[in-house]
C-alpha cells in the first residue's frame, strides 16, 4: 500500500480523463466542433505544465504498477515536448480542418489517444507496457490517416501505414519474446542482470536483439525499413502528417534507450554493429533521395529519414567497449537532437499548413516560390527551419548535429563522422533550394496567407526559438544531460 503513490502518473490521468469528456461532447454536442478545440488546447495546456513542472523539479524515478511503469527525468522531459507538440499541431492544424470539414470529435479524441499511447511507451519499464504504448499510439495514428475519408490518398496511406507498422509491430514483438524466453523476465532491469550473468545461450539472444532492432527501425523510419514514411507523409493530410512527424519520434528515443541500453546493455557489440548500418543508410539514402522531390511533404519524408541516422549515430556513440562512455554525453547529445528536429519540424509543417487553404494543397516546392514577395516575415521563419535543418550556424540544427558528430569522435569512429559530414552537405542543397524559391523566384500564387493569429504568433515563436538555441543551446543541452545522467542512474 505505501506505493500507491500515484501523483508521478497525474498527467495521464488528467489526459485520460479530459479524452473521456470530449468523447462525451462529441456525441452529445456533435455540432459545436470549437468546443473540441478548445477542449483538446486546454487539456494540451495543462498537461504540458504537469509535465514540464516534473521535469524540471523532480530529479527521482518513481516506479509503479509493480515496476511496470516508470516516471524519471527522461520520461518526463520526453512527455513534456511530445504534449507541446502535440497542442502546437492542433494550433497550426485548426484552419486545414476547418476548411476540409475534419474538425471533428474523431481527429482530436484519437489525437490525445496517440499521445496516452506515447506517454505510456515512453514511461514503460517492463516489455509488456513497452509494446501496449506502442500499440495504442500507433492505432491511433493509423486511424488518424484515414480520417480524410473522402481522399484516396489519404486511404492509401493509410492501408500501407498500418500493413507496414503491423509486420513492424510482429517483429518487435517476436524479438521481446524471445528475449523473455532467454531471460525469464519481462521487466528492463532482470533482463539487463540476466543477460550480464552470461548464463544464457548467446545465439537466442542475438536473434531477438536482430527482430528488436528491426521492430525499431521500422517505427523509427531508418534506411532500409523506411519505405512507408514519403507515402505516408504524403497521402496523410497534413496535420496527421505533423502528428506522425513529430511526438512519436521521442517515442523511438525512448525505445531505443529503454530496450538497448537499460535492457539490453550487454549485447552492445551486437546492437552497435546493426546501428552503424541503419545510421549510414539512413543518411545516404535520405540525403540523396530528397534532391529529387519536387513535393514539400515527401522531401521533408526523406529528410526526416535522414534525421533519424543522427538520432542513430548518437546513440550508437554512447557505448565502447560495450561499456557506456561518460555515461550522458552520446545520449545527451542524441536527445538534445531530437528534441531539436522535433521543434523544427513542427515548424516546417507550419509553414506548409499556413500556405494551404480550402480547396488548395500546399504540397509542393513551387507552391512556396516568392513567399518572401507575399509574406517576408514567414519567409525569413521559414529560412530559419531550413537552415537549422540544414546545419548551418547560428541556428539550432548545427549545434544538435555538432554535438552528435562530437559523440561519435569521442567514440572513435572517425569515418562514421566524416560521413555525417558529407552527406548533411548533400542534404544542406535541397534545404537551401527552398529558400532559393522563397526570395528568388516570382511567386505562382499571389493569394494572401489566411492564417489566424494564434497559428502566426506560435509559428513566429517557433522559427524565433530555432535562433535562440542556436545562439544559447546551453540551458536546453544542459537539461538534456542532466536528465540523461539521473535517468540512467537510477
Amino acid at each position: 500500500m505505501q506505493n500507491l503513490n500515484l501523483l508521478p502518473v497525474l498527467p495521464e490521468a488528467v489526459l485520460l480523463f479530459m479524452i473521456l469528456v470530449i468523447m462525451m461532447c462529441d456525441a452529445f454536442l456533435g455540432q459545436t466542433r470549437k468546443m473540441h478545440y478548445v477542449l483538446s488546447v486546454l487539456t494540451m495546456a495543462v498537461v504540458t505544465v504537469l509535465y514540464g513542472v516534473a521535469a524540471a523539479t523532480d530529479p527521482a524515478s518513481h516506479y509503479l504498477f509493480g515496476n511496470m511503469v516508470v516516471a524519471d527525468p527522461m520520461s518526463n522531459l520526453l512527455k513534456a515536448f511530445g504534449s507541446l507538440a502535440t497542442l502546437v499541431t492542433f494550433v497550426y492544424g485548426r484552419q486545414y480542418l476547418e476548411a476540409r470539414g475534419l474538425d471533428r470529435g474523431d481527429f482530436y479524441v484519437l489525437s490525445l489517444f496517440s499521445l496516452l499511447g506515447l506517454s505510456v511507451m515512453i514511461s514503460g519499464n517492463n516489455f509488456l507496457t513497452l509494446y501496449l504504448g506502442l500499440e495504442l499510439m500507433s492505432l491511433s495514428l493509423y486511424a488518424l490517416a484515414a480520417v480524410w475519408r473522402d481522399s484516396q490518398n489519404s486511404i492509401e496511406s493509410a492501408m500501407k501505414y498500418y500493413v507496414l507498422g503491423a509486420l513492424a509491430s510482429g517483429f518487435l514483438l517476436y524479438g521481446m519474446s524471445m528475449m523473455y524466453g532467454a531471460t525469464g523476465s519481462l521487466e528492463l532491469a532482470k533482463v539487463f542482470e540476466v543477460i550480464a550473468s552470461g548464463a544464457v545461450n548467446k545465439i537466442v539472444l542475438v536473434f531477438g536483439v536482430v527482430f528488436v532492432v528491426a521492430g525499431l527501425a521500422f517505427k523509427l523510419g531508418a534506411a532500409p525499413f523506411h519505405m512507408w514514411v514519403p507515402d505516408v507523409y504524403h497521402g496523410a493530410p497534413t496535420p496527421v502528417t505533423l502528428l506522425i512527424a513529430g511526438a512519436p519520434k521521442l517515442g523511438a528515443f525512448a525505445l531505443l534507450l529503454r530496450l538497448l541500453v537499460e535492457g539490453m546493455l550487454p549485447l552492445a557489440i551486437d546492437w552497435q554493429q546493426m546501428l552503424i548500418i541503419l545510421a549510414v543508410l539512413s543518411l545516404v539514402v535520405g540525403n540523396l533521395t530528397a534532391i529529387v522531390q519536387t513535393n514539400t511533404k515527401r522531401l521533408l519524408a526523406y529528410s526526416t529519414i535522414s534525421h533519424m541516422g543522427f538520432v542513430l549515430l548518437g546513440m550508437l556513440s554512447g557505448v565502447v567497449g560495450g561499456k557506456i562512455d561518460g555515461i550522458a554525453g552520446a545520449y545527451g547529445s542524441a536527445l538534445f537532437y531530437s528534441v531539436i528536429y522535433l521543434l523544427t519540424t513542427l515548424g516546417t509543417f507550419g509553414v506548409v499548413l499556413l500556405l494551404s487553404r480550402k480547396g488548395f494543397e500546399a504540397e509542393n516546392l513551387s507552391d512556396l516560390k516568392g513567399l518572401n514577395q507575399r509574406s517576408p516575415w514567414f519567409a525569413f521563419v521559414m529560412l530559419l527551419l531550413m537552415f537549422s535543418l540544414a546545419g548551418i550556424p547560428p541556428m539550432a540544427g548545427f549545434y544538435a548535429k555538432l554535438a552528435v558528430l562530437q559523440a561519435v569522435l569521442n567514440a572513435g569512429m572517425t569515418w562514421l563522422a566524416v560521413v555525417a559530414v558529407i552527406t548533411s552537405l548533400i542534404g544542406a542543397f535541397y534545404y537551401l533550394r527552398v529558400v532559393k524559391l522563397m526570395y528568388f523566384d516570382a511567386p505562382e500564387d499571389t493569394m494572401p496567407l489566411e492564417g489566424g493569429l494564434s497559428m502566426r504568433v506560435v509559428l513566429s515563436i517557433n522559427g524565433l526559438a530555432m535562433l535562440y538555441f542556436g545562439l544559447l543551446p546551453s540551458s536546453l543541452m544542459d537539461w538534456c544531460l542532466q536528465t540523461i545522467k539521473l535517468t540512467l542512474a537510477s
